[in-house]
């Protein structure tokens, strides 16, 4: 049975139809504000932009919205940052259900036995870690996709994420600091990954885009907030 394609959508700033995956809609509050509807679930007419934190900027400053509703609309004045800010929540919100599920492993020791395992499907760094602690972690991550390499397993991937600081991790983990984490194998995991994905793609640079459409690479996403 052929895989249904995805959903599209038309960027309201750039005309072009893009995958939903790809894209972020907003919608008007009852009170006339643009806002973002990140799970793209609120009722209304909704506005889709690409999922890029400089689309929203330049959005903001064509006035995409008003133009696409036909109608004048009231904008905050860091549309952007607040994006930005509802993706960082979703994404931590679904790091502390994956705790709950027993499917989020944090502490170096820990996640260094899950890189040497494999036992992991993404690995998540504090984007105030130290370059040596970094290292220790992204060397291993790679030896594990050199491996799957070899012995021709390319659908094996497993991201590197570097979105929050360890006080973001922390607060969202119920602990002091977290420097070091990973998701392990789980719906709430899956669902995590797809949430820092989107997030990814809003923070990353624009050139940045579209190696993340299909594969989020590990290497990208470790410098996207540098």
């Amino acid at each position: 049975m052929a895989r249904p394609e995805p959903t599209t959508r038309m960027c309201a700033l750039t005309r072009e139809e893009k995958p939903v995956a790809e894209l972020i809609r907003f919608v008007v509050s009852p009170d006339g504000e643009i806002v973002p509807d990140t799970d793209a679930k609120a009722e209304g007419r909704g506005v889709w932009i690409t999922l890029n934190r400089s689309s929203v900027e330049q959005a903001v400053k064509k006035k995409a919205f008003a133009k696409s509703l036909k109608t004048d609309v009231k904008v905050p004045d860091d549309l952007a940052g607040l994006t930005q800010l509802r993706l960082e929540q979703r994404f931590l919100s679904a790091l502390a259900m994956c705790r709950k599920a027993g499917q989020l492993i944090s502490g170096a020791t820990k996640v260094r036995s899950a890189l040497a395992t494999g036992d992991l499907i993404a690995l998540l760094t504090a984007d105030d870690a130290s370059a040596d602690g970094r290292s220790k972690m992204v060397g291993p991550l790679k030896a594990l996709h050199y491996a799957a390499e070899e012995e021709g397993n390319d659908g094996f991937e497993v991201p590197h994420f570097e979105l929050l600081s360890s006080e973001q991790l922390g607060l969202a983990l119920g602990l002091e600091n977290v420097i070091h984490a990973a998701l392990t194998k789980g719906a709430a995991a899956r669902s995590a990954v797809e949430k820092a994905r989107r997030l990814a793609l809003f923070i990353a640079t624009p050139g940045q885009n579209d190696s993340g459409r299909d594969a989020v690479d590990a290497e990208i996403l470790s410098n996207a907030t540098e």
